[in-house]
């Protein structure tokens, strides 16, 4: 890997180390990129809100940090300024906006609830709905179809137990609406390094069937997980037979 777009800090309340160390494990590991992108807050109506993400007041922090890192990384390592992003219908106009009066650079995508989160099913928890399926991949399309999105993470999160006819169906939808929007699919090397259940082959099956493009992503939730060889070898493994080879780089889409 010379890029790694999907990265973490400790604002997410599940991330470990200081920002200023995953640089330097970049570096370390012969990065030419870097990419943060922690979760981003969102902007819910009343009382909720999830732990799993940096609230509203952190992100001027967060920004400042990484544009501070930029300056002092110059000519040693490119570093990009992006979220990870749920995309949720309902109160994303807000965000947006707020990104970009903050200088956020990109938004990938990593959809880890149906609909706008509140009361909504989490993608990781096995299910044999079709609906939630269903509705997962008419998410990810919708979200594709804003044209803010750099790349899609963990595309196969969705932790589908169901008959294969049901998950092909509507997974060929995603994977199509992905080719056509030209946005990448990213082989998730948090999801390989911790035996989760995505990777999943047929998903990468369908993908592959598709034509779509590949990004390795280390989603590191700690410095050492920045640069992992035996887990980019892995991931490697898992791709050739199918005829996938990882984009090196990506242009940033712009927010």
């Amino acid at each position: 890997m010379i890029a790694n777009y999907h990265t973490h800090t400790p604002r997410c309340n599940h991330a470990f180390g200081e920002e200023y160390e995953y640089v330097q494990a970049a570096i370390d590991g012969g990065l030419q990129i870097l990419g943060f992108s922690d979760h981003a807050p969102q902007f819910f109506p009343g009382q909720y809100y999830s732990r799993m993400r940096m609230r509203p007041w952190e992100l001027k922090d967060y920004v400042q940090t990484v544009q501070g890192l930029q300056a002092e990384s110059a000519g040693k390592l490119q570093i990009h300024l992006g979220l990870e992003v749920e995309y949720y219908p309902a109160i994303f106009a807000e965000l947006v906006q707020v990104a970009r009066d903050h200088g956020i650079e990109y938004f990938i995508l990593g959809q880890h609830w149906n609909g706008n989160e509140e009361g909504h099913p989490y993608n990781g928890r096995p299910t044999d709905d079709e609906g939630q399926l269903k509705n997962y991949c008419h998410q990810v399309m919708d979200a594709m179809q804003t044209g803010l999105f750099t790349y899609i993470a963990h595309p196969d999160i969705l932790h589908f137990t169901g008959t294969d006819k049901a998950y092909t169906r509507h997974i060929r939808k995603l994977c199509r609406e992905a080719k056509s929007c030209r946005i990448p699919l990213e082989l998730n090397l948090l999801g390989l390094r911790e035996d989760r259940h995505y990777p999943t082959a047929r998903f990468w099956e369908i993908a592959a069937e598709e034509g779509c493009s590949v990004i390795l992503g280390s989603d590191a939730h700690r410095p050492e997980h920045v640069c992992i060889p035996e887990v980019e070898a892995a991931a490697l493994n898992f791709l050739a037979p199918l005829g996938l080879t990882p984009m090196e780089k990506l242009e940033l889409t712009a927010i």
